[in-house]
């Protein structure tokens, strides 16, 4: 993989903290006085505008999608300084946790990002260093290509027949969502309407959804429940991005229809990515960085991997583990949210990895507040299945993170 400024960071994360930990392990036990060694981060870009023109198939909407003066894909203005307050606050907390100075640059080598190819996730990734670490001239890496960017959009180790196999194991299955769904579809044909003329998006929820394979990647999703996922999170986008409500799902959906509509997104997540045969493939590379973040006797004091939701919800699945963001449906992975890890160190000198997830709220993206200690983003810490200590859920020695990340990379599912 060639890199550019790949002498910055060949394997960069984003990195974030969480809230103080003292007093949460016992005193005189073998957890006490934990101390913030290390973070490494894996980022969902922030808020961009519809990958392409026509969001959704034509007659899906009683109205065209409104225009956007950001081209297609890429990071709008906004977008750009959600990412940067967002650097703003760590600068201020880490550097309250001792791990980065609270004034000046960090020393050379202890802050490294890394960014997909792209546009999206390479200017959030500059934005957000820009916040975190004003006038140092810290650059991001990134992949020449995005032929060549096989961290975010790995092309190896997946055979698209067996992933297909494997998401249509997935339970319950797409023929049972429509009935399970049946409110968020009633929710969503409101915010949509459909084209009165052809009525082709009329009873989206009658309409059926399929997988189909892909070669070397994962699979894809099509028809209604992939129509319900990109139409949610575009009118999430319209929210997020600050446009007047008039403008947002044309003036019919409320913040709670948006909440609503946006747990087809996770749904989309949870057949692409979410079986294990998927999920511990394309999620590798991502956990490889992580692994290498956090071990070692040397190493970045925080590392930054900024790329795509696909990344988050397939690192989800690598450790089955599962989040709600700030004001997010379950599972699924917002705008500028991240899955980040702790490297602590105990009195005793035992280190353990701690877990956490973070975001900002749809409403602190919308009016771009300014992220202090009395309003924080969202944070919370994550519990990794069988890794754990006695009285302290989401503390994980890490020997075992080691194993469990190790032996995940080496022994994949087979189907």
């Amino acid at each position: 993989m060639k890199l550019r400024n790949a002498g910055m960071a060949a394997a960069a994360l984003l990195v974030l903290s969480g809230p103080a930990i003292a007093g949460t392990a016992p005193a005189g036990g073998p957890t006490e006085g934990l101390k913030l060694e290390r973070v490494a981060m894996m980022m969902r870009h922030g808020v961009r505008p519809p990958t392409k023109a026509m969001a959704t198939p034509a007659g899906t909407t009683a109205q065209p999608w409104s225009a956007w003066s950001t081209p297609y894909g890429e990071l709008t203005p906004r977008g750009g300084e959600g990412a940067r307050l967002m650097g703003v606050y760590y600068r201020a907390f880490l550097g309250s946790r001792g791990l980065l100075p609270r004034d000046g640059c960090a020393a050379s080598g202890d802050v490294v990002a890394l960014a997909s190819a792209k546009q999206r996730a390479i200017k959030t990734a500059e934005m957000f260093v820009e916040g975190l670490q004003p006038g140092c001239g810290l650059k991001v890496g990134y992949p020449d290509s995005e032929e060549n960017d096989l961290i975010f959009h790995p092309s190896e180790g997946i055979d698209g027949d067996i992933a297909l196999r494997a998401a249509l194991r997935q339970k319950p299955g797409l023929a049972a969502e429509p009935r399970l769904r049946a409110a968020e579809f009633a929710v969503l044909q409101r915010v949509l309407g459909c084209d009165p003329a052809t009525k082709a998006g009329c009873d989206l929820a009658k309409k059926p959804s399929r997988l189909e394979a892909q070669k070397n990647d994962t699979p894809e999703l099509e028809g209604a429940l992939s129509v319900a996922s990109t139409a949610s999170q575009t009118v999430l986008l319209q929210y997020v991005d600050g446009k007047p409500m008039s403008e947002v799902g044309w003036g019919r959906a409320s913040k709670a229809d948006i909440q609503a509509m946006l747990r087809f997104h996770a749904l989309k997540f949870h057949y692409e990515v979410g079986a294990p045969y998927v999920a511990e493939r394309y999620a590798a590379p991502v956990a490889q960085k992580i692994l290498e973040a956090l071990s070692g006797a040397q190493g970045p004091k925080l590392t930054m991997l900024v790329g795509h939701d696909t990344n988050i919800a397939a690192l989800r699945g690598f450790f089955n583990v599962s989040f709600t963001a700030a004001d997010y449906p379950r599972d699924d992975p917002p705008p500028g949210g991240a899955m980040g890890f702790e490297l602590l160190k105990a009195k005793s000198g035992k280190r353990y990895v701690r877990a956490f997830y973070t975001a900002q709220t749809m409403d602190q993206l919308r009016a771009l507040r300014p992220l202090t200690a009395s309003n924080p983003p969202s944070f919370s810490y994550l519990e990794i299945p069988g890794c754990r200590v006695k009285g302290e859920a989401t503390l994980c020695p890490l020997e075992t993170f080691q194993k469990i990340v190790g032996d995940k990379l080496k022994n994949p599912p087979k189907r």
